[in-house]
């Protein structure tokens, strides 16, 4: 499985950002495969923000769940981020990730990130 990030490497504050994760060699409806969106800001550790699952539901982490939005096409086999009214605290690398765990076998891929700058 391949994924890649793509969106505007700058964000005006207070604007929307949009990101879309493409998916290569794999369905994203296969079962049981859980579609994250991780970040890492600068100088910090990596933070999940939320994930939709391979029949399309959702969880976000609490402290991002009022301005954050997953959703999927699965026609085009990708999956978006929306995040809301951000601020330059939002400026971080964005990963998209796809995870699986089987009895015996975890499968975790992730994608080469992009770069995300908010500032106006």
């Amino acid at each position: 499985v391949q994924l890649q990030e793509s969106g505007p490497g700058l964000v005006q504050p207070s604007q929307t950002l949009f990101l879309t994760c493409t998916v290569s060699g794999g369905s994203i409806t296969t079962r049981y495969y859980v579609w994250s969106w991780i970040r890492q800001p600068p100088g910090k550790g990596l933070e999940w923000m939320g994930v939709i699952r391979y029949d399309g539901s959702t969880y976000y982490t609490p402290s991002l769940k009022s301005r954050t939005s997953i959703s999927r096409d699965t026609s085009k086999n990708q999956f978006s981020l929306q995040l809301s009214s951000v601020t330059p605290e939002d400026t971080a690398v964005y990963y998209c990730n796809a995870f699986r765990q089987s009895l015996k076998v975890v499968y975790n891929y992730w994608g080469q990130g992009t770069q995300v700058t908010v500032s106006s």
